[in-house]
């Protein structure tokens, strides 16, 4: 939700639109209230940030209300708005680093190339098949009211709505070229939870030619249902940044991938899991403190404007986070004996992954309680999986998929009716009725049967097309850096 900043006083009879380049970018920071002269130098490193946004949005090329027609307020509320989702979207991109780094940490030496590969090319592989045509299918005009939109191919990047938007005194205004690259860093987030399911024994070419089918059509159409006013949303269904509509369906689409693929040589013996430790858990943690840094684009960035929830969001994440480590930590000891790294990292992006839904409709406590429960989870859900023949490398399905339907569902259970303190609560426990758990239930369920279906066949298709989606068994032994790369990770130490 957002809501309008006020207008603040006058400070000087010169107005912003007859302002020099020279004395412009201070005009407009004396405008912003609480701005004060002892923090000029302060606020003035930030202006080539923004005038480098203006270059990029190019605001006035196309659009009849210009930058100028803005009052000081408007301007400054519209700058902000859309250069704090700039922010966030380079904190999201920034993630790829860190899922990279948890994968290729939790795998083998002799797979690591391939995992960075792999985590590397999808953005690119995300960010085309979604300008080219998701965009459209997610954010487009209705074709089929409540499911399916469209809206041609490629993204228009014509800035004149947001700029009549904020002329009109609205918050929350945002240009398409920002939106867009936001809206691409989500779909690339969903095609890289797939990688971490079906490491060390997959194809590259296949896996690409998925990331495209994914990101272009699959994630898309599931997430217009609710995020672009689709049928979930009309039943009051609630998911704020993408416990389902991200992180559950890279999650189902992954799980279909390494259900199809069968387990790494070696993983069960007699039905028996055995461990297959990863190669460096440094590069691991790394990953985990990265992708928990880039969470504060994740969620606080799906405000999708610059307003006074953007650090209630923060502490909500940051509190999921923390419950979530506790908990795992605290269970992995006393099922294990010792605590461990592995679910001490699984733990945070499982506390993280929980909240992501409700980062906006729970209160801190829940918050923490929410990321602990899903803390415990993630440690059962490994092992349940493992119990089942199932090999999920990094615990990627019991992360971003178990946890991602706990996160949507327990929204019903204690979330509460926005931010605001004392806002009424809206679930089962506490006072709320049963209504919105069966909403959040619901959607939950179709994010869940709408993926496995459509990636199935897909999967399905591919593997039939290219005469397989797995690698050789003289491959994988060997590691797929040399059979898929023809290079090494670590070329001057020897493979223990």
């Amino acid at each position: 939700m957002t809501t309008a900043l006020q207008s603040p006083p006058r400070r000087s009879t010169s107005r912003l639109q007859d302002a020099s380049l020279l004395n412009g970018p201070m005009l407009l920071l004396r405008s912003i209230k609480g701005f004060r002269r002892s923090q000029s130098w302060a606020w003035l490193a930030s202006v080539p940030l923004a005038l480098l946004g203006l270059g990029v949005f190019t605001f006035s090329a196309r659009a009849e209300v210009g930058l100028s027609d803005l009052t000081g307020a408007q301007a400054a509320s519209f700058l902000a708005d859309n250069l704090w989702l700039f922010i966030a979207t380079i904190l999201v991109i920034f993630m790829n680093a860190g899922f990279a780094m948890v994968e290729a940490g939790m795998c083998r030496q002799k797979n690591a190339v391939n995992i960075l590969a792999k985590n590397l090319f999808v953005f690119a592989l995300a960010v085309t098949a979604y300008w080219v045509i998701g965009y459209s299918l997610m954010y487009g005009g209705s074709v089929v009211d409540g499911w399916l939109y469209f809206n041609g191919l490629f993204v228009d990047p014509d800035p004149s709505g947001a700029l009549e938007c904020a002329a009109a005194g609205d918050t929350g205004c945002l240009v398409p070229a920002v939106d867009f690259l936001f809206q691409a860093a989500f779909a690339g987030t969903a095609a890289t939870i797939v990688s971490g399911l079906v490491a060390e024994r997959v194809k590259f070419g296949e896996f690409v030619v998925f990331s495209l089918v994914l990101t272009a059509f699959i994630y898309p159409i599931a997430g217009s249902w609710q995020w672009n006013g689709g049928w979930l949303s009309e039943l009051g269904f609630i998911d704020f940044a993408g416990s389902s509509i991200v992180h559950s369906v890279g999650g189902w689409a992954g799980l279909v991938g390494a259900m199809l693929l069968g387990p790494r040589i070696g993983k069960f013996v007699d039905g028996k899991a055995q461990a297959m430790p990863g190669h460096n858990m440094a590069i691991a943690t790394l990953g985990a403190l990265i992708l928990w840094i880039g969470w504060y684009g994740f969620n606080p960035g799906s405000e999708l404007a610059m307003d006074q929830y953007v650090a209630y969001v923060a502490v909500t994440t940051t509190l999921a986070a923390a419950g979530g480590a506790i908990a795992a930590t605290v269970l992995s000891t006393i099922t294990s004996g010792k605590p461990d790294l592995t679910m001490i990292i699984n733990g945070i992006l499982a506390g993280l992954v929980s909240i992501t839904a409700g980062c906006g409709n729970m209160t801190f406590a829940g918050s923490w309680l929410a990321g602990a429960v899903g803390g415990l989870i993630v440690v059962v859900s490994v092992a349940a999986l493992d119990s089942a023949g199932i090999d999920d490398p990094v615990g990627a399905f019991s992360v971003h998929g178990v946890c991602g339907v706990w996160g949507t569902v327990v929204i019903g259970l204690w979330g509460v009716d926005g931010m605001d303190p004392g806002a009424a609560g809206i679930g089962l426990l506490n006072g709320g009725g049963f209504n919105q758990f069966f909403i959040q239930a619901l959607g939950a369920a179709a994010y869940g049967i709408w993926t496995v279906v459509t990636c199935w066949i897909a999967w399905q298709l591919i593997g039939g097309f290219f005469g397989g989606i797995r690698v050789s068994e003289a491959e994988e032994t060997q590691g797929l850096d040399i059979g898929e790369h023809g290079m090494e990770a670590y070329p001057d130490f020897a493979s223990s």
